[in-house]
């Protein structure tokens, strides 16, 4: 018999690509999507599409923070595997709207949790949280693992804190199969434009057939723990198989600043770049470029700026994952690099704009 899956924030860069994966595992895949004007499935069109998946994937219209309508749509669907995806997940936008944050992020994973308590499936569910190396906030070690202290400096890092203790306490109040994945910051070409490394991706790729002049950056000094989401969703699926819940640090252990990657970026479109001026004056200047790649560039154009009104009011400053209880338990090993990655993302966002030049 078919397992069956239900996920939240299924249109979003992680549950796209564990809808792919759990599809190709012969899973009934059941997502959960807000309603709006806009269809908002984009990223999910070409499993919308396919004839293979029509009786195998379904798109439901929910809200995490409505309780009524998780519990009906979990009674209707009775997944086997719940994975809540679903979060406000920019953590600069939490600043703004920290209350939305907390009901969807924080709110949203207790009546989840709820949901299966009221439908007596504590027995039947497992269930897995979407957590996030943001917890750790500046912490003071210099890899971070399943024992270090958390510190959360953001109302989004906040609100997922509570969730992160709500799953561990139904987990041993309750006995509900529930587990977190402290995942580490994994990007991809799905990942949402505001997020700092697509931005750099599309706004190179813009730069480069004169669709804009320059990039606006925050903190080129941030160091991050970068990982490729595709294969952290398969982790996600992991942490569900095993004998028993528990939580685990998914992490690449290197860690890299945001000007490294854009760096990267620069370097995979040929142009050289030289870098004036410290912290919020810093800005990087075209020294020398391909001019068949870059059509629209020019020698000495300012490229980048950094802009304070992108630093957030608490900065995080260093993020560096131990996985090694993951390596061991889950077999884990990761498969892309960060150069693997930034190639990945650039040949998505230049490849588009490209049409938009030549066409």
């Amino acid at each position: 018999m078919k397992k069956k899956a239900l996920i939240t924030g299924i249109t979003g860069q992680d549950g796209s690509y564990l809808a792919e994966f759990l599809l190709k595992k012969n899973y009934i895949v059941h997502g959960i999507k807000r309603k709006s004007s806009s269809y908002n499935t984009s990223r999910l069109d070409h499993l919308i599409d396919d004839k293979k998946y029509r009786s195998n994937f379904f798109l439901h219209y929910g809200d995490l923070t409505d309780l009524g309508s998780i519990v009906s749509l979990i009674k209707s669907v009775k997944p086997d595997e719940i994975y809540n995806l679903a979060a406000q997940s920019h953590v600069m936008n939490s600043f703004q709207i920290p209350d939305y944050t907390a009901q969807v992020n924080a709110l949203g994973t207790l009546k989840l949790l709820e949901a299966i308590k009221i439908l007596n499936l504590i027995s039947k569910v497992r269930f897995y949280q979407a957590s996030t190396s943001e917890l750790f906030g500046n912490s003071s070690s210099k890899r971070q693992s399943e024992n270090t202290p958390f510190h959360p400096e953001s109302p989004y890092a906040t609100s997922k804190l509570f969730a992160y203790w709500i799953v561990r306490n139904y987990r041993t109040s309750y006995g509900l199969f529930a587990s977190n994945g402290i995942l580490f910051n994994h990007e991809s070409p799905r990942r949402g434009e505001t997020f700092v490394t697509r931005k750099i991706t599309i706004g190179l790729s813009k730069i480069a057939f004169g669709l804009e002049d320059f990039l606006s950056i925050g903190n080129l000094c941030a160091k991050r723990d970068w990982g490729h989401a595709k294969d952290y969703a398969k982790m996600q699926w992991k942490i569900l198989q095993t004998k028993k819940p528990d939580d685990y640090v998914i992490s690449s252990g290197k860690s890299y600043t945001v000007k490294f990657f854009f760096e990267l970026c620069c370097k995979y479109l040929k142009i050289q770049i030289k870098w004036k001026g410290v912290r919020e004056k810093e800005i990087a200047l075209v020294e020398n470029f391909d001019k068949k790649i870059c059509p629209k560039l020019k020698k000495n154009q300012i490229i980048l700026k950094v802009d304070k009104k992108y630093f957030r009011p608490s900065e995080v400053n260093n993020l560096k994952g131990d996985s090694s209880k993951a390596q061991k338990k889950l077999n884990w090993k990761i498969k892309s690099n960060i150069k693997d990655l930034a190639k990945d993302m650039m040949d998505h966002d230049y490849n588009y704009y490209k049409k938009f030049f030549f066409n």
